[in-house]
This record gives structure tokens, C-alpha cells and sequence, in this order.
């Protein structure tokens, strides 16, 4: 007996990795929500899947399931990474203080309006020490713990209780998961009932050991590439020019003679911290860092291994493992806007096969409980790692940092 695909819509959409990840997996895509014109471009170029371009906010239940072709009861799976800003380590942390254009509030209102069978959302390492800093009266049972630390994944995993879902999350290091990048990245699945989704288990590590396989490199995967053209990268600042012939492959601003890095650094070099993407020269043979939406920021450089520009857009597609095929929508900035901001595609489809798996039978429930490969560098991240459901929580107190 062959098992009926299952279906999904797609909210955040982007430039689909996520997507891309999950559609790899055997799971159909039946509706993508986006808002970004030139992330819409681009689904439009690449696919004939519905798309509706507008916030999330403004589009009702009844008219997700009109474009996206199905009824309640048959949308299997919502899948998404809403927009991260308010949990940024980079930004200012503002947690969830507008309840009603939140997005990750929209979510939630979407899974509990339109009740699918399972759920996969995405997002930044914030999100699992932010505070909910704000709460309107209709949830007044989390002022008690609205300005603790961890009150947001707190609030969450409550809120999909109410809604019937059981919910299991980990901070997963992409590199573990076949890609050539070490990007860490908060997954949370739900399930309807009272059954928990297993973690996924990392199937690569650094050195190869118990099983899985060494990491993919960044060489790997853009060595067959030819040498781009002007137009396929932004180019590098004057002040980069300076400096970076001086920097060797996989080294950074610290190769310097200390004068020299004093002088490139400017007021940057009495700055706290490792700075460890100042000046930065990425290496061949591992991963690249994390892909930000410009690769010429001054304290995020990913300047190519061996010649004197950042990495081109294509290079930026195959590190996040887009098709080569795939077409991007608008200007440069605007590609690498969308390559960076994405999910990459292994990881997508390391949670769309963690559903698919479970869906079938293939896992129990308690698969995840002996990991020997860490799924991050940090501890306490995962859902066995924290109380989820006991909101008398004042005196606790997280550790996620």
C-alpha cells in the first residue's frame, strides 16, 4: 500500500528552502505565504504553487485553504519561520511585545484555526531565552513570568497544549545535518495528541565519528563552480581591499601584526567579544559560517578562501543548497537578502523525513533519549532540557546562553 502524500501549507515563505527541504522529503507544498515582493518573484519563477503576497495578518483561515485547494481536516502539515528580528541576539530582544502583528502570534493562530496533523516552526536561537516582556489581558495567566528569561518558548509550547499538540524542539547545527554550514537553528515540531516527535539524530559530525559522516566543507560544494563574473558579487570595500590580501585562508583580522590589526580594526578593536568575523577569509576545507544577508558586512565578512571578493550569489545558493536551477528574483542585494535569510535546504528535509518517518510508524517516540552527537554547541536546548508546563515559574531560572 502506497501512503498518500501529505500536504502542507507554507507561511514565510521566503525563497523556499525550508520548502524546498520539506518537498524533498515526499511532502506536498500546497500554499505559500509571503510578503517580501522579491522572495514572491521568486517562488513565481520556480514553481506553480499558489502564492499569497500579503501579511499574515490580513488573510483569514477560510481563504488559506480556498487558494490553497484543500478543506479543514485535510492540511497535514503548516511549516514556517516567522521573521526573527524580535529574538536576534543582534537586535534589541524585543520579545513578543506586539501580541497582534506578531507573527509568531499569526502562527499560532493558524495552527489552532486550521488544526493540522503536525507542524514545523522555525527559528533563531533567541527565540529559546526571550521574554515575553508584554501581554495583553486575554493572556494575563503569563504576567507572572512575561520578564523571565525563557518565558517565550514557555509561552508557546503552552499555547499549542491548549490547542492540542504535543511539541518536542531542539537548537540544531546545520552541519550535522549534511550542510556546509555551521548555522544553528531552533526546530520545533508538534504533533496532534499526546505523542512527542524524537529529535532528529545528526547524521554528520566534525571528526566522523560514531556512524555519521564528516562534515561537508565549504570547498566541497563550490569547487566545480567557475570563476564569476563582476556582476554575481558584491564587491569588496577599498578599506577590505587593504587589508585582505594579508589575511590567509580560514584566518581573520587576528593574523595581523597587532599595529596593522589596530589600524584595519579602527574603533572596532577595543569592542568585547572574539570578533571573529573582522576581516574574515573563510576556508575550503570547512564549513562556511553562517550566511547573513550581505557578505560584506564588516563584522560578518565571508570573503572567499583564496581570491579577494566575498562569495558569489551562486556560491551563497549552493552553501544553503538551492538548486542550481533555481532562479532568483532582483538585485544583487536583494539575492543575497533572500540566500541568507533562508533555511537551508538539508535542514528542511531533515524535519520534513523526521515527519514523514513518524507519520509511518518508522519512530516511537522515545528515539532521541541516549544522542551521543550534541545537536549544538550550547546546552540546555531542548524540550527535555527545561520545564515546559509548570507556570508557577517565577524562581526558576534558565541557562541558554
Amino acid at each position: 500500500m502506497i501512503n498518500k502524500r501529505l500536504k502542507a501549507i507554507s507561511l514565510f515563505s521566503g525563497a523556499m528552502g525550508l520548502d524546498l527541504g520539506i518537498e524533498k522529503a515526499g511532502i506536498e507544498i500546497k500554499l505559500c505565504v509571503e510578503l517580501n515582493k522579491q522572495a514572491v518573484a521568486t517562488i513565481r519563477n520556480n514553481t506553480d504553487i499558489p502564492v499569497i503576497d500579503r501579511d499574515i495578518t490580513t488573510i483569514p483561515t477560510a481563504e488559506l485553504l480556498e487558494v490553497s485547494g484543500l478543506k479543514l481536516g485535510d492540511v497535514d502539515l503548516v511549516v514556517g519561520g516567522p521573521p526573527c528580528q524580535a529574538f536576534s541576539t543582534a537586535g534589541a530582544r524585543r520579545g513578543l511585545d506586539d501580541f497582534r502583528g506578531n507573527v509568531i502570534i499569526q502562527y499560532l493562530r493558524v495552527v489552532s484555526e486550521i488544526q493540522p496533523k503536525y507542524f514545523i516552526l522555525e527559528n533563531v536561537r533567541g527565540i529559546l531565552s526571550a521574554k515575553l516582556n508584554a501581554v495583553p489581558d486575554s493572556y494575563n495567566e503569563y504576567e507572572g513570568i512575561k520578564d523571565m528569561k525563557g518565558s517565550v518558548i514557555r509561552f508557546l509550547a503552552n499555547e499549542f497544549r491548549k490547542f492540542g499538540y504535543t511539541i518536542s524542539f531542539a537548537l540544531f547545527n546545520a552541519a550535522n545535518y549534511g550542510v556546509p554550514q555551521i548555522r544553528e537553528r531552533v526546530i520545533i515540531f508538534g504533533v496532534k495528541g499526546n505523542k512527542r516527535i524524537p529529535l532528529p539524530q545528526p547524521s554528520h559530525s566534525e571528526q566522523g565519528v560514531n556512524g555519521t559522516k564528516k562534515w561537508v566543507t565549504l570547498g566541497d560544494v563550490i569547487k566545480d563552480l567557475p570563476k564569476p563574473d563582476e556582476s554575481e558579487y558584491t564587491p569588496l570595500s577599498k578599506r577590505m581591499l587593504q587589508y585582505m590580501p594579508l589575511v590567509k585562508e580560514g584566518e581573520n583580522w587576528t593574523s595581523l601584526e597587532p599595529e596593522m590589526a589596530k589600524e584595519a580594526m579602527g574603533k572596532a578593536y577595543e569592542l568585547g567579544g572574539g570578533k571573529t568575523g573582522f576581516l574574515r577569509r573563510l576556508s575550503n576545507s570547512k564549513p562556511s559560517p553562517t550566511l547573513v544577508t550581505s557578505p560584506i558586512m564588516p563584522a560578518t565578512l565571508i570573503c572567499h578562501p583564496t581570491e579577494l571578493r566575498p562569495l558569489s550569489v551562486k556560491e551563497y545558493a549552493r552553501v544553503q543548497q538551492f538548486p542550481d536551477s533555481w532562479r532568483f528574483s532582483g538585485k544583487i542585494s536583494d539575492i543575497y537578502k533572500q540566500i541568507g535569510n533562508a533555511v537551508p535546504v538539508g535542514l528542511g528535509y531533515m524535519a520534513g523525513m523526521q515527519i514523514i518517518r513518524f507519520d509511518n510508524g518508522e519512530l516511537k517516540g522515545d528515539e532521541d533519549k541516549d544522542n551521543v552527537i550534541p545537536y549544538s554547541r550550547y546546552k540546555n536546548t531542548t524540550d527535555k532540557d527545561i520545564t515546559l508546563f509548570n507556570m508557577n515559574m517565577k524562581n526558576l531560572v534558565l541557562n541558554f546562553e
